[in-house]
């Protein structure tokens, strides 16, 4: 989850976020390096007093930084493009979740089981323990297995909402009457933390999104005792 002074993003916990990290990092080496390189030529234009002849008027050069940002943008735009592909596909999902966002909860169905469905609320200040996370924390955490392709369909009952959790590199419109896909692999076990990224309200700020990231025999356990109850 994002602390206190941190300035970079959230310790990836799906393939995907790590893959867009990764691309971060290659486009801001890219910028630097052109950020560094167009200093440079400035600061010799402003304290150096002599001129050269050849680059007053010179086809070589001009062909130069013609080509050059071209070549630097398909270097940006190769990586770009491969990774919009890879957010974008679904593999044979083994759990589909739907998440309907309503003013101001969440509510989650698990399409494959029988009657487990539930709203998702945020925990009160005034009912907060001292383990819990002010605005962050819910009263029904969204279960789903590690290791394993989730498909999320997700809706909205009034306004637009986003769903949204920085550690998986999910985030995606919540639009009455539409029905929005996306999907991801958790790769460690963890609660991760979101919240809506959509201005929907009075209340914007108060529906979070709490995923907690299971082995496979825990889900399944806490699936069965779910549908007991319901």
């Amino acid at each position: 989850m994002a602390t206190w002074t941190a300035l970079n993003f959230q310790d990836a916990a799906s393939p995907l976020m790590e893959q867009l990290i990764f691309f971060h990092d290659h486009t801001m080496l890219v910028l630097i390096l052109i950020t560094t390189l167009v200093g440079f030529v400035l600061s010799s234009l402003f304290f150096n007093s002599f001129t050269n002849r050849f680059l007053l008027e010179h086809q070589a050069i001009e062909t130069a930084w013609t080509i050059l940002p071209a070549v630097i943008l398909i270097f940006i735009a190769l990586p770009s493009l491969r990774l919009l592909y890879l957010l974008d596909e679904v593999n044979n999902p083994s759990v589909t979740l739907k998440v309907i966002g309503h003013q101001w909860y969440w509510s989650y169905e698990y399409s494959d089981f029988a009657q487990v469905e539930f709203d998702s609320y945020m925990i009160p200040t005034s009912d907060m323990e001292q383990s819990n996370f002010r605005l962050l924390d819910v009263d029904n955490r969204t279960i789903l297995p590690m290791n394993t392709q989730i498909r999320v369909l997700i809706t909205a009952a009034d306004v637009i909402h986003s769903w949204t959790v920085p550690s998986l590199g999910v985030k995606v419109d919540a639009i009455p009457g539409r029905l929005n896909q996306t999907s991801f692999q958790m790769n460690r076990p963890g609660l991760f933390y979101g919240q809506c990224s959509e201005i929907c309200g009075a209340n914007h700020s108060f529906m979070p999104i709490l995923v907690e990231s299971t082995s496979v025999e825990s889900f399944l356990n806490w699936i069965s005792k779910h549908s007991e109850e319901s």
